[in-house]
């Protein structure tokens, strides 16, 4: 369970690193449609209507329920893709964890 906690974390500080991921993931045509249309729903809905686990005026630490949410959209996209893309992004089949560099 620590094991697993420490890669979010990790995958958390490398986030900007999946920006080239999730656009492939959007403009792929090996994902379908509900996929792709479930990811953005999820994505609107956390930008319009923000559930603040700890309130962001507590600086770094309101910050952190932001990013974890937002490392949990992203881990639901790297478990819908392809293999193709997994296989682009170097993404670890078994876990569903960033192995490498993205």
């Amino acid at each position: 369970m620590l094991k697993k906690f420490l890669k979010r974390i990790r995958f958390i500080f490398k986030f900007w690193k999946s920006i080239p991921f999730i656009i492939d993931f959007f403009l792929s045509k090996e994902v379908a449609l509900f996929k792709k249309m479930f990811s953005a729903l999820l994505v609107l809905a956390y930008v319009f209507f923000p559930l603040d686990l700890i309130p962001d005026f507590f600086a770094l630490f309101g910050l952190v329920d932001d990013l974890i949410i937002a490392g949990f959209i992203v881990e639901r996209m790297v478990k819908w893709a392809p293999e193709t893309l997994k296989e682009k992004y170097h993404l670890d089949r078994n876990t569903q964890n960033y192995e490498g560099d993205l």
